[in-house]
C-alpha cells in the first residue's frame, strides 16, 4: 500500500529543490526527516511538510505503521512560471521569471 502527498504551486525552483529530494529517495522516512531537518535549504522545509503530510495519510487512512515506512517516490516538477518585469539599464525592461514546483511525495512498505 502506498499513501502519496502533494504540495502545488510552491514558490521554488525545481532545479534547486531537485538537489534537496534527490538526498531522500529510497530512504527511511526517519532517516529522511532527520536529512530534511539538518539541510539549510527552503525547499528542505516545504519537502519536510510534505513528508510529514504522506506520514499522516499513510497512519490515518491506511493504518500503516510509521517506523516501517520508506520513501518510495519523491519527484519535484515543474508548475507555472509568474512573469515579472524588471527595469534594466538605459530605459531596457527585463523579464524576471518566478518558477514554481509541484513536490509529490509517496510513502509505503519496501518489498524485495
Amino acid at each position: 500500500m502506498k499513501a502519496k502527498a502533494t504540495a502545488n504551486t510552491v514558490l521554488t525552483a525545481p532545479i534547486k529543490s531537485r538537489i534537496v529530494i534527490d538526498l531522500i529517495r529510497g530512504k527511511s522516512v526517519s532517516e529522511a526527516a532527520n536529512i530534511l531537518n539538518n539541510t539549510n535549504k527552503k525547499s528542505a522545509r516545504l519537502i519536510n511538510k510534505v513528508l510529514t503530510s504522506a506520514v499522516a495519510n499513510a497512519e490515518n487512512n491506511l493504518g500503516l505503521d510509521k517506523d516501517k515506512l520508506y520513501v518510495l517516490e519523491a519527484y519535484i516538477n515543474e508548475g507555472p512560471v509568474l512573469k515579472r518585469i524588471r527595469f534594466g539599464s538605459r530605459s531596457h525592461i527585463d523579464r524576471h521569471d518566478k518558477r514554481t514546483s509541484h513536490i509529490t511525495v509517496v510513502v509505503g512498505y519496501k518489498t524485495k
